[in-house]
């Protein structure tokens, strides 16, 4: 809980000569959390209580999200402050690394990954497939979509343009094309985005390009992690090393919402059930706090019971969002 964070968050702006911001979304197995476009109003709500200030840092872990949402945080938070950081103690991937781009300078712990930006579509004419009896959209990644068409290219060497029309079309009957013109639209942007981002980053000019390139395409695999060194040496990130005291506060910030947000542990929802009775839970699955502003949680509550007829888990699912919680004495 946020009471018990207090002091390293106050060491931690101390450290920095900054205010802080927090932001963790959880990954948790069957809990998983995106940054979304719904953290743009509790941010604001911080913000405006810290009010300008000369340096905002902001602890983040996250496996990203929505690109629109990172691009939105960024120009928000800099909107308050003339020098912003982001700080990662762990895992800080997909739009949580788009986040980065566009600050100042990026603090990364020993273990701390970066991760390319390469976006994935989940539009509503993407394909489906059946699980449990329920049809899942499956989301499209640019780069599956480029490895297909760059492997009937590159790897099987066929240049008859007649043929590659017909691989393209072959696509088309399991993707449905506004689904394909999404995925290359979305790809256009994120680059776009990144290269307006690095503006911000204190970045060679000449690193530009190849940041944008290797995060957009480069890296092979949206899975790719891209640990200090790699983001500092070979692709020119400003990225600073925490020194023994700093990084020390960072990680007891990290293990305590570690452990809050139960990572380790799967969410097994079956195990809640007492004695197949209905059972009300809260999950937590994503935080923003600060000193000042306490903490804004996305839940997710309802009640967890066991469908007679089919012995199957019902999760009638009665609140989920965002919620302001108050620090009492």
């Amino acid at each position: 809980m946020l009471t018990q964070r207090l002091e390293n968050y106050k060491k931690l702006e101390t450290l920095r000569n900054s205010k802080l911001l927090v932001y963790v979304t959880s990954d948790r197995q069957n809990a998983e959390t995106n940054i979304a476009s719904d953290i743009i109003a509790p941010f604001v709500n911080h913000l405006d209580i810290i009010k300008k200030s000369d340096k905002i840092s902001l602890f983040i872990y996250s496996t990203g999200g929505n690109i629109l949402s990172a691009w939105n945080l960024v120009n928000l938070i800099r909107s308050y402050c003339k020098d912003f950081e982001i700080i990662v103690p762990f895992k800080c991937q997909s739009a949580a690394t788009l986040i980065g781009l566009g600050t100042n300078r990026i603090v990364m712990t020993k273990q701390a990954t970066l991760g390319p930006i390469d976006p994935s579509t989940n539009g509503h004419m993407n394909p489906e497939i059946n699980i449990n009896g329920q049809n899942i959209k499956i989301p499209i990644s640019v780069e599956h979509v480029n490895g297909y068409l760059d492997m009937a290219k590159n790897d099987l060497k066929i240049t008859d343009q007649k043929e590659l029309k017909d691989i393209y079309l072959k696509l088309t009957e399991y993707i449905h094309p506004l689904s394909l013109g999404d995925v290359f639209k979305s790809k256009a942007q994120i680059k776009m985005l990144a290269e307006k981002l690095l503006k911000l980053h204190e970045i060679e000019a000449e690193n530009v390009t190849k940041v944008v390139d290797f995060l957009c395409s480069g890296s092979g695999s949206h899975d790719y992690t891209i640990n200090r060194k790699e983001a500092k040496e070979e692709l020119g990130l400003n990225i600073e090393k925490p020194n023994d005291e700093l990084y020390q506060v960072i990680k007891e910030i990290y293990l305590d919402i570690e452990d809050e947000f139960q990572l380790r542990n799967p969410y097994l929802p079956h195990f809640l059930l007492n004695d197949q009775n209905p059972t009300q839970y809260s999950l937590r699955r994503a935080i923003i706090e600060s000193i000042d502003g306490g903490t804004d949680v996305f839940l997710s509550e309802g009640v967890l019971s066991i469908n007679a007829s089919n012995h199957l888990l019902n999760d009638n699912r009665t609140f989920e969002g965002w919620k302001h919680e108050t620090i009492t004495n």
